[in-house]
């Protein structure tokens, strides 16, 4: 049974499923595919969102982009994992007739480095070509001859992703994974989770806002920014909260052919975006505070990311600016890194959270992690388990060098 979407209630939520999962966005519509097309799992799911319109939701509002281009073996994977899933999604996830189409361009990555940043570039590029990743370590002369179009004074070596990099529809990727899960029988409500119930040391479902419940087997908290106050309200502490991140587009009337998704010493991107480009930059930390709102920081880019842009790339000193808008990050303050797998000391209660801004990528090894952990018991394919809560409780960070 495939439940109709009824926006605020949970009334006809049939009150027990093997799987409930809180949060219906990428995250936990891949946990939902991911679980119901399990060769051995004949149960039941749910998948709860509270606001089935997504309009605030990271999945719908980030760049939408996927490289392998890290320095952590865990995040190396998972992307190579997850262009393999996004390039054969057409298939993988049609419904009947209907081929889900995401507009995948592997246009790649550049990431520019100046002296200082040679070594760790060309330390991170041996890793990531042992792992499989098609990454092409550039010299200034090179990099000339590929990017015509930027200046290099400054710039000692480039990577760049000759393939299984680049950006994509991440709303469609969402939405496909949801009507696909559906077409398995997942069942999806519009509600809102308050609570998540436990007894002796087992999650054993939900509460929603008007006072219902439902119970389950297992629970998966997949809800952004909205999963700290759900763990903290069992004794859980979760080091996320919710950073704010703008986007701006703009038109530029040179033609630049074979631009790459370009990240700038200075941590500035910049990638092509239809006839338009798109561009952002993290503010730094002192400039970074928890989101309350949505407006868009429009001095950052007349302060920061316009000038670096024009500066790196001649063709934009004059521009024609578009729409910007704002999305917050489930920021994880601890390393910045996701936070993935069972949540201690419940075995039964999993949690997706804290992508810091690399979730749409991360998402179809996030599900099909998640569904290994509740099906099997254990990671059966990809050992996502240097992601888990533990490290947090240990205090062991788990170091990536390349947060954009």
């Amino acid at each position: 049974m495939v439940m109709v979407e009824l926006p605020g209630r949970s009334e006809s939520v049939a009150r027990h499923h093997d799987v409930i999962i809180v949060g219906g966005a990428v995250h936990g519509a891949s946990a939902a595919y991911h679980i119901a097309a399990h060769p051995r799992f004949s149960g039941s799911v749910l998948l709860v969102e509270k606001d089935p319109t997504f309009q605030q939701a990271a999945s719908a509002l980030s760049a939408a982009s996927i490289r392998q281009q890290f320095s952590s073996p865990v995040n190396i994977d998972m992307s190579l994992y997850g262009i393999e899933f996004l390039r054969a999604i057409g298939d993988t996830l049609s419904v009947e007739n209907d081929r889900p189409f995401i507009s995948l361009n592997e246009g790649g990555y550049l990431f520019l480095a100046t002296a200082a940043g040679t070594a760790t570039l060309t330390e991170n590029h041996a890793l990531q070509s042992s792992r499989g990743a098609d990454i092409v370590l550039f010299n200034p002369a090179e990099l000339a001859e590929r990017f015509p179009y930027l200046v290099l004074d400054d710039i000692a070596a480039g990577a760049f992703g000759a393939t299984g990099e680049g950006w994509f529809d991440g709303y469609g990727l969402m939405q496909a994974l949801r009507k696909r899960a559906r077409s398995l029988g997942v069942e999806t409500a519009s509600a809102t989770v308050t609570e998540i119930l436990t007894e002796r040391g087992r999650a054993t479902g939900v509460r929603f806002a008007d006072g219902a419940t439902a119970t389950a087997d297992a629970v998966i908290i997949a809800a952004g920014t909205g999963a700290r106050e759900l763990l903290e309200d069992i004794g859980v502490p979760l080091p996320v909260e919710a950073r704010k991140r703008c986007i701006f587009t703009f038109a530029c009337k040179e033609k630049l052919p074979g631009f790459p998704m370009l990240i700038d010493p200075s941590g500035v991107y910049c990638r092509p975006e239809g006839e338009l480009f798109l561009c952002g930059s993290a503010p730094d930390e002192a400039h970074d505070p928890l989101a309350t709102d949505f407006d868009v920081d429009h001095a950052l880019f007349e302060d920061l990311i316009w000038p670096v842009l024009a500066s790196r790339v001649p063709a934009f000193e004059t521009i024609r600016q578009a729409r910007s808008w704002a999305g917050h990050y489930d920021m994880n303050l601890f390393d910045h890194n996701a936070i993935v797998g069972r949540v201690p000391p419940f075995d039964n209660l999993f949690i997706a959270n804290g992508f810091s801004g690399h979730g749409l990528q991360q998402a179809p090894a996030v599900g099909r992690g998640l569904a290994e952990l509740a099906v099997d018991g254990a990671y059966q394919t990809l050992d996502l388990s240097p992601l888990g809560y533990e490290r947090i409780t240990h205090n062991r960070p788990l170091f990536e060098k390349n947060i954009v």
